[in-house]
């Protein structure tokens, strides 16, 4: 069976009375029209993305957009006309639009189409990819992103001589949240339409509509200032972390107790210690030895058993060394490697120093909080529960295989502006 066709349309119109060039305000760094198009191209589910807009600096900012998304070739811009470009223009017309224009220009039936709103910063492939599966796959004639809601709604009604009430709850009654009915709010984020009945219709709503749930802490629509700056705040901690790749480091450098370990330090009656390591980490190292990456162990430790586990997996340590940062910083200049090229792996204030001077500061998930705070990028794993091994992962694919051995080469420097 052939699988069915699946538009995403992303309206983003020049003009923002509330915000103005709203579609190109950057959230995280990235315009929201940028945004948008990276979750839709992400997605499992869409077949083509169309962004219809009036703005060429909007068209320009999805293009770059989809260039950098490995499948540009799935974007396509629509220029949308002036009849349904201005603020009373309803999002529906531009869908229609759009649909229409793409089919003509694929010469190719959509079964399905999306509407996603740039003015949800925080829509995620998750929540595309649930809107679009159930009207192509489970039998819904339309689908809504909704999250749980749990406030208290009121109307004024004073305008039509009313008292004011509650909508959805008696004002009398004061119910704990556990006895009231769930309600659902609607996020504004992703909408997904059976093309033909969307076309019978023209709105986004008929038939079945199937309710698909997404994160509250991620519901935000952008239409004032106010909404803007608490997306900004919010995109740190809603963001996923980048993550790094081959391509971008040159070395990995290793601290020894709380990251290849889990901190803790069993001690014999003749004082001697004994920790436990992952032997997920151990095959991590070995395929990043494999694939040519210069690697070392670096501890504020001087304990046989670090110098013993470092020889086992037959990289270099420096050990019982009180500045790591110096340490590291003399290592990166005898290997000709530029610090910022470096992937450096803590967990504990002590790291701190060597982050600041890394170029990929990495903390394991049970690093001290801020260390945590200071990473670039943070394992899912713990210290000693093969978060080496995801960090591996991250660099050669989750196989460990990569096929291309790593030259360094030259160092990299920065020209101070």
């Amino acid at each position: 069976m052939t699988p069915p066709t699946v538009l995403a349309v992303i309206p983003a119109r020049g003009g923002s009375k509330g915000v103005p060039a709203k579609n190109l305000a950057q959230v995280g760094g990235v315009p929201l029209v940028a945004r948008a198009v990276r979750a839709c191209l992400a997605s499992h589910e869409v077949t083509d993305v169309v962004v219809t807009t009036d703005d060429a600096a909007i068209a320009d900012a999805a293009r770059a957009a989809g260039d950098t998304s490995g499948t540009p070739e799935r974007l396509h811009i629509v220029r949308r006309p002036t009849a349904i470009a201005g603020d009373r223009a309803s999002s529906e017309d531009a869908v229609l639009h759009a649909l229409d224009a793409y089919e003509a220009m694929r010469d190719r039936a959509v079964d399905v189409v999306l509407l996603v709103q740039c003015t949800s910063p925080f829509v995620t492939r998750e929540d595309i990819d649930g809107v679009a599966a159930a009207v192509a796959r489970e039998g819904a004639d339309t689908a809504v992103t909704v999250a749980p809601f749990h406030g208290f709604l009121w109307r004024d009604g004073s305008a039509l001589e009313e008292g004011n009430y509650g909508v959805n709850h008696d004002k009398s009654v004061r119910q704990m949240r556990q006895d009231r009915p769930e309600d659902l709010l609607e996020t504004g984020a992703a909408y997904a339409m059976d093309v033909a009945g969307f076309r019978a219709h023209r709105h986004r709503f008929f038939g079945h509509t199937a309710l698909v749930r997404t994160d509250p802490a991620r519901v935000l629509e952008i239409d004032d200032p106010h909404d803007l700056a608490r997306a900004r705040a919010l995109a740190p901690l809603l963001d996923p972390s980048p993550l790094p790749t081959l391509a971008d480091v040159d070395a990995v450098v290793l601290d020894f107790d709380g990251t290849q370990t889990d901190d803790r330090v069993l001690i014999d009656a003749d004082g001697r210690e004994i920790v436990a390591v992952h032997r997920g980490d151990g095959l991590g190292i070995a395929a990043l030895r494999k694939a040519g990456l210069p690697l070392l162990i670096l501890s504020t430790e001087q304990n046989p058993v670090v110098a013993a586990r470092a020889h086992k997996l037959r990289i270099p340590v420096l050990h019982g060394i009180d500045r790591k940062d110096l340490a590291l910083k003399q290592w990166c200049d005898e290997q000709s490697i530029a610090p910022e090229r470096v992937l450096y792996v803590g967990n504990d204030v002590n790291d701190l120093p060597c982050f600041a001077l890394a170029g990929w500061p990495v903390a394991v998930a049970s690093a001290h909080d801020s260390v945590r705070a200071a990473a670039r990028a943070v394992t899912t794993t713990p210290g000693g529960s093969g978060a080496i091994r995801e960090i591996a992962a991250w660099l050669l694919g989750p196989t460990l295989t990569n096929p291309t051995p790593v030259i360094p080469g030259p160092p990299k420097t920065h020209t101070p502006s």
